[in-house]
């Protein structure tokens, strides 16, 4: 599920470049990033669940964040980001399953 779960994310961060502004292909691209990490992280455990994603995603973007990688804007934007395409993905697959 983890797997599918991302393919969705990417699936709907790649749809942005299509008609998205600045900042939501900004965002979407520094998403990109956090995610295949975590999802690489989470690889090898077996009980990943999609809440185990999406709070490896959101320590990985804290850790960015502490460091001073974002502007307080942009962690706003991409913290907002990241829960709309997380929930989206997850209703979206659910209502499949």
């Amino acid at each position: 599920m983890i797997t599918d779960l991302e393919e969705h994310i990417l699936d709907s961060i790649d749809k942005t470049v299509e008609h998205g502004s600045d900042d939501e292909l900004f965002a979407g691209g520094y998403l990109r990033g956090h995610l295949t990490l975590a999802v690489a992280e989470l690889e090898d455990q077996p009980s990943a669940d999609p809440e185990a994603l999406k709070v490896q995603v959101e320590q990985s973007l804290a850790q960015a964040i502490k460091a001073g990688e974002l502007s307080p804007p942009d962690q706003k934007l991409v913290t907002q980001l990241w829960e709309d395409l997380y929930h989206r993905a997850v209703a979206e697959l659910s209502s499949t399953n």
